[in-house]
């Protein structure tokens, strides 16, 4: 097999076709594609965790596992430009993070791949022991711990034992990349037979200069400093740069060459994408997905991004969040107002709780709303949990004429 694949459309000849779900009725069109052979299983997840499995265990490469409630997939976009100019790396497409993503990122392993970057994503405890038991990870990357998924874990402290396994899963002699003082997270660091790295004040290496699309500044614990030129604006994405050079270092990889990957980082669509409105004004599309810190974040970003002009930000509702939800939303609102965000457009029912300007009850009906409201100059954000699909609003306004 030259590999595998799950859609039929992007089948080659000697590839392996999974036929998963509705996948079935597409064997046929596989087949024409040049599959060498079709497989319908019976459970779906278990085989590919089995074909996974299978080719990690004929790999000599270095695995990473990068996790996090916010930041993952963007940080193993990060990471993967910094090892592909040192060393034949693979890394997950898009947020390929789940029982089918993360076999089907191992499934592209070759004979001479030294470095494999995945994601864990979770939606509850013990689904990231299961990815990292197939993985078999070498170092583990959490990228931060925060308000994710309360729905399905409850507290902050669960959010922090499940992205904590993929620490557990490390062997001996393995390396932890993690935030420096996460209490929730410092109480679970209990391993002496690994090596833990923290990132942040006070930990073994810190931001301590950005310029936006120019250059990061980092400072290392043993008095080290890295100079790196980057292409993105997003003060969040530093950080993010600062955990991932410490998985870079983790694989044993030179800084003195982390330069060469970080001019080329390119980070995977709908994640604080920049674009140009009619009229001089900015879109910052980051409609991917959405939480407490995240949304924090982006707010800060659009404010500092606007420097003056007028910003609008056209929110919808971060999911998961159980009983705490009402709260959270409530919060981002006062800190919406604090920031100075000029108008506010709230898209879903819980976005009323954003008190916002304007506002829709879908993403589609969101369309008419922000077209109708913006002006010359502005710049927009647009950011919501995936189940919003709010990337429909950003697509739209790149056909905006301002008047």
């Amino acid at each position: 097999m030259t590999g595998v694949e799950i859609d039929s459309r992007r089948v080659g000849p000697g590839d392996l076709f999974v036929a998963l779900g509705r996948g079935v009725d597409f064997v046929d069109d596989a087949r024409r594609h040049g599959a060498a052979a079709t497989l319908v299983p019976d459970d779906g997840f278990a085989a590919m965790a089995a074909i996974g499995r299978f080719v990690r265990d004929r790999s000599a490469a270095h695995v990473v596992a990068i996790t996090g409630s916010s930041g993952k997939t963007s940080t193993k976009d990060i990471l993967a430009a910094l090892c592909r100019p040192v060393a034949r790396s693979v890394a997950a497409e898009g947020g390929h993070n789940n029982e089918i993503g993360l076999p089907l990122t191992l499934t592209r392993i070759e004979d001479d791949t030294e470095i494999v970057i995945t994601e864990m994503g979770m939606r509850g405890l013990g689904q990231i022991a299961e990815l990292a038991a197939i993985a078999r990870p070498d170092v583990a990357v959490i990228t931060s711990i925060g308000p994710v998924h309360l729905e399905l874990v409850g507290t902050v402290a669960n959010v922090a034992r499940a992205k904590a396994e993929a620490i557990d899963a490390l062997p001996a002699g393995g390396t932890a990349v993690v935030p420096s003082g996460v209490a929730e997270l410092e109480v679970l660091l209990v391993r002496d037979d690994i090596e833990i790295r923290r990132f942040g004040p006070g930990g073994d290496a810190w931001l301590e200069a950005f310029e936006p699309g120019e250059s990061v500044r980092i400072g290392l614990a043993d008095g080290r400093h890295a100079e790196l030129p980057v292409p993105f604006t997003v003060r969040v994405q530093a950080t993010n740069l600062v955990a991932a050079l410490l998985g870079y270092l983790a694989l044993g990889l030179p800084l003195e060459r982390a330069a060469e990957g970080s001019a080329e980082i390119v980070f995977s669509r709908w994640r604080c994408e920049e674009s140009s409105l009619p009229g001089g004004g900015l879109l910052i599309n980051d409609a991917y997905n959405a939480n407490p810190d995240s949304m924090t974040a982006a707010l800060e970003h659009l404010v500092e991004r606007a420097a003056g002009r007028r910003s609008v930000a056209v929110l919808g509702e971060m999911a998961e969040l159980g009983v705490e939800g009402p709260r959270f939303h409530e919060q981002l609102a006062a800190q919406a107002r604090d920031l100075g965000v000029d108008v506010v457009v709230g898209v879903g029912d819980a976005a009323r709780l954003y008190r916002p300007d304007d506002w829709a009850p879908d993403a589609a009906a969101a369309i008419a709303v922000v077209r109708g409201l913006i002006e010359p100059g502005d710049v927009v954000l647009v950011k919501a949990s995936r189940a919003v699909g709010l990337e429909v609003v950003a697509e739209s306004l790149s056909g905006v004429v301002a008047q």
